[in-house]
């Protein structure tokens, strides 16, 4: 079963592709979406990473948690379903 990570303190450049290929070193990406507001269409600074392989998931996990990206830290973590 699929795993969702939760991506946060996103730069605001970061587009899909960028967040791919950031997890894609950890191993198979479903789909990379970086949120994006909807009325002026800019990043909201976070985004959602699915892999299929939920190893992979947890290893992309600690491997990116606090790491840089465009000099920020990201936030990775489970993703937590809306309540």
């Amino acid at each position: 079963m699929p795993k969702k990570l939760y991506v946060g303190n996103l730069p605001f450049n970061t587009t899909d592709d960028d967040l791919r290929e950031t997890f894609e070193r950890y191993g198979s990406v479903t789909s990379a979406r970086v949120i994006t507001d909807r009325e002026t269409g800019r990043s909201r600074g976070f985004g959602f990473v699915e892999m299929d392989d939920p190893s992979q998931a947890d290893e992309a996990m600690r491997g990116l948690d606090n790491s840089d990206l465009g000099g920020r830290p990201l936030r990775v973590n489970e993703a937590r379903d809306r309540r």
